[in-house]
């Protein structure tokens, strides 16, 4: 194995996102520096209002910084144009979210393979991925379910399936355990770090200490600025 250190799987330089009202603007981040290295297991952490949903809308590709780069995956996020940030964000990010965002009326197996239609995967594949996933999960006996028939737990597993279907580069983790009890939240992140373990890069973002102690490494943002960086 040589020691050459691999590239980062995220970098954040100089990066900014200033919100226009009309009137006054405000500021969300402010000149944040950052990498992740593939492979690890970082939580980001702030109160309400530090900038932890912009944070998270600018890593996930859904927003783009006001000044800065962000390269994700060795992909200059700010060269791509809207179809070229879909287009990344499909591949590379596999999104966790606080509330699911699962279908309601369809199946754990269709909402799991939902994503690889959109990269044109035919069905039967589409299906086979998605079934291995529930498994991969403890969730084969809950395939044919839809959300209203799991409890939460099992919910966000189902997301958990469905962001890792696609293989991403990242695992981008908004508040996942916000919606869950203390049981059911301790089972998920337990999952987190056992995908860590096989070599999965995930970012938590949480307003929770307690969570991010599941990472190896926290920051900390307070008022759209970096604190340093200090283990989890």
């Amino acid at each position: 194995m040589s020691g050459v250190a691999s590239e980062p799987i995220i970098r954040l330089e100089n990066v900014s996102r200033v919100y226009d009202t009309g009137k006054v603007q405000v500021p969300a981040l402010l000149d944040v520096d950052l990498e992740v290295a593939d492979g690890e297991f970082l939580a980001i952490v702030g109160p309400s209002g530090s900038g932890k949903s912009t944070m998270m809308n600018i890593l996930g590709c859904l927003d783009r910084p006001t000044s800065g780069r962000y390269i994700l995956d060795s992909n200059p996020v700010d060269e791509l144009d809207d179809d070229g940030l879909a287009y990344l964000r499909s591949r590379s990010i596999g999104f966790v979210f606080q509330s699911y965002n699962l279908l309601p009326r369809t199946s754990a197996l269709e909402n799991v393979a939902a994503p690889l239609l959109y990269q044109g995967v035919s069905r039967k594949e589409r299906l086979r991925r998605a079934q291995a996933a529930l498994e991969r999960l403890g969730l084969a006996d809950r395939v044919g379910h839809v959300p209203s028939e799991l409890s939460g737990g099992q919910q966000q597993r189902v997301g958990i399936a469905r962001a890792l279907v696609t293989e991403p580069a990242l695992l981008l983790a908004d508040e996942p355990t916000g919606n869950l009890d203390s049981h059911s939240g301790a089972e998920v992140l337990e999952l987190f770090k056992d995908l860590h373990s096989l070599g999965r890069t995930i970012v938590l973002i949480t307003h929770d200490l307690d969570v991010a102690q599941a990472a190896d490494r926290a920051v900390h943002l307070r008022d759209g600025r970096l604190q340093d960086a200090v283990p989890a």
